[in-house]
């Protein structure tokens, strides 16, 4: 998969925060017990840990997966500081948040042959965020069939949908959304990536396995307050939608300017999704 940098995944941590649905995680946490076992897929920085984990239980185990040792140590400084109070414990951590006890470990692995690798341990919940539109359906199918073998509930959160409204409008909108949503769709290690279509490429596959699956909306709203998200954000697509060679390098460098203005604002879509089995969907009924 292409790489992400701690700063951009930092940016982007309180957008994504705010726009998680708050109905399945609620859903979410009356499903699992007391005491959890997450893995986390795609971690980055361990933003979706830090999502959740003042959600759920009192006693929790976490093992981040990601397949770049840099952002496994950066993982591991911003959860240190997150906390009320951290543990060195071996290779991990010991995370005290409240009255919750968290440990975390952590794993570098490219799951990209295997979608299942990190579940041997038949954890309670399989998780990730921001991951599904880059990689494709079959390795969806692959990972729904591994959560399915190990019982596990599953949840992810912000999966890109392919809806953008930018303001103030521009004429090359249009252009430079259907030439990013094209790059979007090459490969990013996982064969050609599901793109808008992941969330309906999730529920089908996890429905195939007899899950009970809700998703909900959870768009990115950005205004004035996120200036400079919206400006790495106007870069990364420009930049995409350029590669592609279907833009007139004028139009993009008109568009990019246009996103760099103060006035700017946008609304850009994703979907969270939580797959239950049968007994996680009686506990959270």
């Amino acid at each position: 998969m292409s790489g992400f940098s701690p700063d951009w995944l930092d940016l982007r941590e309180p957008a994504d925060h705010a726009a998680r649905d708050a109905g399945l995680v609620a859903a979410l946490a009356r499903a699992l017990p007391e005491a959890v076992r997450a893995v986390d897929l795609g971690c980055g920085t361990g933003s979706n840990l830090r999502a959740l984990a003042p959600h759920l239980g009192p006693r929790q185990d976490w093992m981040l997966v990601d397949h770049d040792p840099a952002l496994l140590d950066a993982a591991r400084q911003r959860l240190a500081a997150w906390a009320d109070r951290a543990e060195d414990v071996g290779d991990g951590l010991v995370l005290h948040l409240g009255a919750a006890r968290i440990a975390v470990r952590f794993r570098a692995l490219d799951l990209a042959a295997d979608p299942a690798a990190s579940l041997a341990g038949r954890p309670d919940l399989v998780t990730a965020a921001a991951l599904f539109d880059l990689v494709s359906e079959a390795w969806i199918a692959a990972l729904a069939q591994g959560v399915a073998g190990a019982g596990a509930v599953f949840y992810t959160a912000l999966t890109y949908d392919g809806q953008e409204s930018w303001t103030p409008p521009h004429p090359a909108d249009a252009a430079i959304h259907a030439a990013f949503l094209m790059h979007q769709a090459g490969d990013k290690g996982f064969g050609p990536a599901a793109g808008p279509g992941a969330t309906e490429a999730l529920a089908q596959a996890f429905r195939g396995h007899g899950f009970a699956v809700e998703t909900a909306a959870s768009p990115w709203r950005l205004g004035p307050g996120e200036a400079a998200l919206l400006r790495a954000l106007a870069d990364g697509t420009v930049r995409a939608a350029a590669e592609t060679g279907r833009i007139a390098q004028d139009d993009a460098a008109a568009w990019a300017a246009t996103r760099q203005s103060s006035g700017t604002a946008a609304v850009i879509g994703h979907h969270d999704l939580l797959a239950l089995p049968i007994s996680g969907a009686e506990r959270a009924a």
